[in-house]
């Protein structure tokens, strides 16, 4: 607690619970297991349409008809072609960020497209201007993503089809092969679930940098740095590293409780904000059993496991597995690798954030909160500077 303006204040860490602005995208009511997109569930956005239909949701506040849908995907896929200077950028681009740290490489790249297009400032576009680029930075996102990717391996890039929505584009321009129609179905599931979740760190770092009116690639390479964060972005691979640490269900209590007395955490498990089960996990959960197989049955196993043993050693806490624990089942199942697993979520990540910049940049204000000064008390007489012995 502190004291100002003979107010006692409380200032929580991590400005947990504090409100910070007014938003019409949608919400997270952690205590009930549930979040929304507008004014339908998420979840059920993620298990019964497809990703463009929840972009258009956000973007536009409406489901779109057929026509509508039609004509938003052809917009999309005018959207992302790569300037040629950057085609020529990527490489050297690709080869600074070789340890396979594709959101570096995103985030000058990105940079790298909002120069060859002349953007503007947020604060100089039209309402019009500002949503083509939110378009063009959310589309041209997987394509760059999936070329450093090739790239670093050193292989020839696959070109983007036409026939293929964003979801089964992206894949293909990954794996170098067209997925299959459970592979697309699953991976839709999880990004759709992905676009949005709230005022997380990236999201929230996005939109501070919208306030501003800098431009739209600025803000969303900030939220790209906050999401480079081990704390905020990383535990889909961590949660697989988990798995193959375990080994066998065998090891499970002796790995766990070995971890814990540690000081370790158990990745994939707990969240900042749902007190029950993650519903966004339920769900993929079940698509992952969809898939079946020794290791989707081993990460079930573990999972109960390890439940039961955060509830013995843990006791009060509610801790059940987040989105990505299964999220990084789910994206191996498809055929992405590990590294990619970060950067996926960012691909649909960014139809969030560019939705929440397009309407901190309506609301016009400046984001600018005050502190809290902790230090020692203030005016002290400034001491004497003492010369220098000579």
């Amino acid at each position: 607690m502190d004291r100002m303006d003979d107010t006692l204040i409380d200032v929580p860490r991590g400005l947990t619970n504090v409100v910070a602005a007014r938003t019409e995208l949608g919400d997270v009511r952690g205590h009930e297991g549930f979040y929304h997109y507008r004014q339908y569930s998420a979840v059920d956005l993620a298990r019964e349409r497809t990703f463009e239909e929840a972009w258009h949701l956000l973007l536009f506040g409406a489901l779109p008809t057929a026509d509508e849908l039609a004509a938003f995907r052809a917009r999309i896929a005018a959207a992302r072609s790569i300037p040629p200077a950057v085609i020529e950028l990527l490489p050297a681009i690709a080869r600074l960020t070789s340890g396979g740290d594709a959101l570096a490489g995103l985030r000058m790249a990105l940079t790298a497209v909002a120069a060859a297009d002349g953007a503007r400032p947020l604060y100089d576009e039209s309402a019009d201007a500002r949503v083509e680029d939110a378009i063009r930075t959310a589309a041209v996102t997987p394509v760059l993503l999936a070329r450093l990717h090739a790239l670093a391996d050193g292989r020839e890039p696959a070109q983007p089809r036409d026939d293929l929505g964003y979801v089964a584009g992206y894949l293909h321009l990954v794996t170098g092969r067209v997925p299959t129609q459970q592979e697309e179905r699953a991976l839709s599931a999880y990004m759709t679930a992905a676009i949005d979740h709230g005022f997380n760190a990236s999201t929230f770092a996005a939109r501070v940098i919208a306030s501003t009116g800098a431009d739209l690639a600025s803000a969303v390479g900030g939220a790209l740095g906050a999401l480079s964060g081990p704390l905020h972005g990383g535990a889909p691979s961590r949660a697989l590293d988990t798995l193959d640490e375990i080994g066998t269900p065998d090891r499970t209590d002796e790995w766990v409780r070995r971890t814990l007395s540690q000081g370790g955490r158990v990745m994939g498990f707990g969240h900042a904000v749902y007190r029950t089960e993650d519903p966004r996990s339920r769900m993929l959960r079940a698509f992952a059993e969809g898939f079946g197989g020794p290791r989707v049955d081993f990460a079930v196993q573990v999972e109960r496991r390890v439940q039961e043993l955060l509830a013995e050693l843990k006791p009060g806490r509610e801790l059940h597995t987040n989105v990505e624990f299964y999220a990084g089942v789910v994206m191996e199942l498809c055929g992405i690798p590990r590294s990619m697993f970060t950067p996926t979520f960012a691909a649909a990540r960014v139809v969030g954030w560019t939705a929440h910049i397009l309407e901190q940049a309506a609301d016009g204000k400046i984001l600018r909160p005050s502190s809290r000064y902790v230090g020692p008390a203030a005016p002290e007489p400034l001491p004497a500077r003492q010369e220098a012995v000579r």
